[in-house]
């Protein structure tokens, strides 16, 4: 009885430890940025899945992870489009319409400690200390391509994941390798994530799902 005990205390102590896979599930614990005079992207959130529906629109759905989630070095998705947005460039403010942007957002412990884990996406955003990942299905650039994010300079870097069309796929990612390739150094702690589909400035629609998002 005892053994058992401790094993099933052992194992509770593993699962909260770095390198063990947590899902990051789809609730009402999002929430939304929407942008003065364009129309709202739709996100339905259904706990495993969340379901995409954006008509000439554009939005940015986020939440901020719990800090035994900070450590975090890997990522896996899936995600689907039905309805595709046209190959766009995704490195020019205007012209970047995407069908799914999924981002990581890292910042250092300190600040994250100060800012704390009700801050607007807005405001982890505008943190100077702020570096962001987005993996983007969407574009016109080839898979593995690496871009600087127009709205973020050197703070952000877009990876095209899969180019604009329809399809369903699995994604795994290293974070703590693209960061390093993107930044040049080891990653801070991962404080959020972030989901935009965009189809505003080629007025067209996407229909799409992203499920099962777990970090690790």
């Amino acid at each position: 009885m005892i053994r058992l005990t401790l094993l099933s205390a052992f194992l509770v102590t593993l699962a909260a430890q770095p390198g063990s896979a947590r899902p990051v599930l789809f609730s009402d614990k999002w929430k939304t940025l929407n942008f003065f005079s364009i129309p709202a992207t739709k996100y339905k959130m259904n706990g495993q899945s969340v379901d995409i529906t954006a008509n000439k629109s554009s939005s940015v759905a986020y939440k901020s992870l719990k800090q035994n989630d900070w450590k975090s070095t890997r990522a896996s998705w899936r995600w689907s489009t039905t309805k595709s947005v046209p190959p766009t460039n995704l490195g020019k403010k205007g012209t970047d319409d995407r069908n799914i942007a999924l981002y990581f957002v890292f910042l250092d412990e300190k600040t994250a400690r100060r800012i704390g884990r009700t801050a607007s996406i807005t405001k982890l955003l505008r943190a100077k200390n702020a570096r962001i990942l987005t993996y983007v299905f969407g574009g016109n650039k080839p898979r593995g391509t690496f871009q600087r994010n127009p709205y973020l300079g050197k703070r952000g870097m877009i990876i095209v994941k899969r180019p604009a069309g329809s399809g369903r796929f699995s994604e795994k990612v290293n974070l703590a390798a693209d960061y390093r390739r993107a930044f040049g150094a080891a990653p801070d702690a991962l404080v959020g994530v972030a989901l935009a589909s965009d189809s505003d400035g080629t007025k067209s629609a996407v229909m799409a799902r992203v499920q099962r998002l777990v970090v690790e």
